[in-house]
């Protein structure tokens, strides 16, 4: 893989100094939107809720994060102001809401909202969860390719980092029916593999892979050969790429990370693992700041120190060369790359 300046210049922000991902999603909307209108007795949450919960993540966790995805609806609204210049931001492009026919989910880019104004907002990597089964139908798949692709082709128009996220799901045969943004506990291995090794392609114009982990967090502790499958996925993966929670348990997300990290992983992009059990408080907005400021941040502190010892730095993975991951161009070179922009 070769970086642009954009790109490469995305990656340095999204990490720390020594070039690992402690990225903090904040971009979650039903699974902050639902408790919130179940306690409300409503079908829609009030927005004032859903933001006010989503700035005090931006304000109370940001610290210990290398970057920090938001999403246009709620986080960066009200959140961006409080976000520091210091980190990096990454921005949601996808609809929290899908179409599932049973026989696959066709994911959508939010109404009115690009790659290009992501760029323009002055976001630093733009960020996309596609469902996918590499078993659902043909036709839905395909979809899902070709949306992928014609974002990655965006992102390199406007030289912006690609944050790739997968996630597998029920079809109408599984005897596991949810439409929550959780992992399968029973999903298979083989499922998330062939997944990653889709989307790999260099045609997709992926440059960070955001992964769940091959094996359910419930069995991650007494499952056989789970190393072999995390070292399989980083092996598929071929660049940089972080894990997911997907709502794991801290000990269960803290244990998927020992396996990533010594499979080559650069990080995590993890949301509910950090601030779930605080956010159980609602609508105790007091004991919801104490838990973000308490176990959150320290929690937060316990997986950081542990990318700390075992997660490889993004620049150095192999598919940048010998030298790792660069950009000293001549200039003749720099200038033609940029030659179409007056």
């Amino acid at each position: 893989m070769n970086l642009t300046s954009g790109k490469h210049w995305g990656m340095r922000r999204m990490a720390d100094a020594n070039g690992l991902f402690k990225m903090t999603a904040v971009d979650q909307r039903p699974p902050i939107k639902g408790p919130i209108a179940a306690h409300h007795g409503t079908d829609e949450a009030p927005y004032e809720e859903v933001a006010r919960f989503k700035a005090m993540l931006v304000e109370h966790l940001q610290e210990a994060s290398s970057a920090m995805l938001l999403d246009p609806h709620y986080a960066i609204p009200v959140g961006l102001k409080h976000l520091s210049p210091t980190k990096g931001l990454i921005v949601t492009l996808e609809d929290s809401l899908f179409e599932d026919t049973g026989e696959g989910r066709y994911s959508a880019a939010i109404d009115h909202w690009s790659v290009g104004k992501i760029k323009r907002m002055g976001g630093d990597a733009v960020k996309v969860l596609a469902w996918y089964r590499p078993d659902a139908d043909p036709g839905i798949n395909q979809h899902q390719k070709d949306w992928t692709k014609r974002i990655g082709e965006a992102c390199a128009k406007y030289d912006i980092p690609f944050l790739f996220e997968l996630l597998v799901y029920p079809l109408k045969s599984d005897s596991e029916q949810t439409q929550e943004y959780t992992e399968m506990k029973t999903k298979r291995s083989e499922d998330v593999l062939r997944s990653v090794e889709e989307f790999a392609h260099p045609d997709f114009g992926v440059d960070v892979f955001k992964l769940e982990s091959p094996v359910a967090g419930k069995d991650i502790f007494e499952a056989d050969g789970v190393q072999a499958l995390f070292d399989e996925m980083g092996r598929l993966a071929g660049r940089p790429w972080v894990m997911l929670s997907a709502g794991a348990g801290k000990p269960e997300f803290k244990q998927v990370l020992e396996h990533a990290f010594a499979a080559g992983a650069s990080g995590f992009l993890a949301g509910r693992a950090i601030w779930l059990d605080a956010f159980n408080a609602y609508p105790d907005w007091a004991a919801i700041e104490a838990g973000l400021k308490g176990d959150s941040a320290a929690y937060m502190a316990e997986i950081s120190a542990l990318a700390d010892a075992k997660a490889m730095p993004w620049h150095q993975h192999s598919v940048f060369g010998p030298g790792g991951a660069q950009f000293a161009p001549a200039d003749a070179s720099f200038r033609a790359g940029y030659g179409d922009i007056a």
